[in-house]
């Protein structure tokens, strides 16, 4: 079976374990059914997620022109707290800014390899956790705008951390942590703007991933290093396939490469 396509993000569906899927133009391709497969993935050209055109991808799918031009890469997406919207401010492209930013937001905490917080809208729970390999989340506050939650995040990260360590989270050093309590804890931090927002009395979510065998010591895959590529796939996590030689594959960090994938 062979398949062909521009990669973006895994597509993820709850359950126990998680599905996963890679989407492309047209077919998909369930992951969790090739399980203790082969794959061999072989990098093609480049397709930028915006423009389309076959240029070199440059960050989160881009290529560089439009990195720095297309709204849906703007700071404000990385850093929350620099959104605009909601005092009618343009940063790119204020109409799909409104849309964007102007809905309601969750701040989180989140457990992939150490208890942090994040910033996600709210119709993106639970796939944000899942993307980014978090066994447990629950939700802190819920506010009707992205500015909120940014500057929410930015007061409690200087009580907790905001920042994955992708290679615990894939080796899967990871401890059961008690977010309820955790929750209670940062209470005093959050700023008094998006204090009426507190979520009080939720339980925290679990998350089980599709891992027959995490690996001891992860090694990269790089497409620009190694275009061809071929392993046994061995687990799914976050956003990474996990194959049986310890190599892992950040699917997200390669959108826009056009690969091939075989499946012996």
């Amino acid at each position: 079976m062979q398949y062909q396509g521009v990669l973006r993000k895994m597509q993820t569906e709850v359950g126990k374990p998680v599905q996963y899927y890679l989407l492309f133009d047209t077919d998909f391709l369930n992951l969790n059914q090739v399980l203790d497969k082969e794959l061999q993935i072989t990098f093609v050209t480049y397709q930028c997620l915006n423009c389309g055109l076959e240029k070199p991808i440059y960050r989160q799918g881009f290529c560089k022109s439009c990195f720095f031009e297309t709204p849906t890469a703007g700071d404000w997406i990385m850093r929350p707290e620099l959104s605009t919207a909601h005092l009618d401010k343009e940063d790119r492209d204020l109409e799909y800014e409104k849309r964007v930013q102007l809905q309601p937001h969750i701040v989180y905490l989140a457990n992939s390899s150490n208890v942090k917080v994040g910033v996600t809208r709210k119709t993106q729970v639970p796939t944000r956790w899942i993307d980014q390999g978090a066994h447990e989340a629950i939700e802190i506050v819920e506010v009707p705008n992205r500015y909120l939650a940014g500057i929410t995040e930015v007061a409690l990260k200087d009580h907790i951390g905001d920042k994955t360590n992708w290679r615990k989270m894939l080796t899967n050093q990871v401890t059961d942590e008690n977010l309820v309590d955790w929750r209670s804890k940062l209470k005093p931090y959050i700023p008094e703007e998006a204090l009426p927002y507190f979520i009080e009395n939720n339980q925290e979510t679990e998350i089980a991933f599709p891992v027959l065998r995490y690996p001891e010591k992860v090694k990269s895959l790089n497409l620009n290093k190694t275009p061809s590529f071929n392993g046994v796939l061995k687990g799914i996590k976050g956003q990474y396939l996990i194959f049986e030689d310890d190599t892992v594959f950040n699917v997200r960090g390669s959108e826009g490469y056009v690969v091939s994938i075989a499946i012996n």
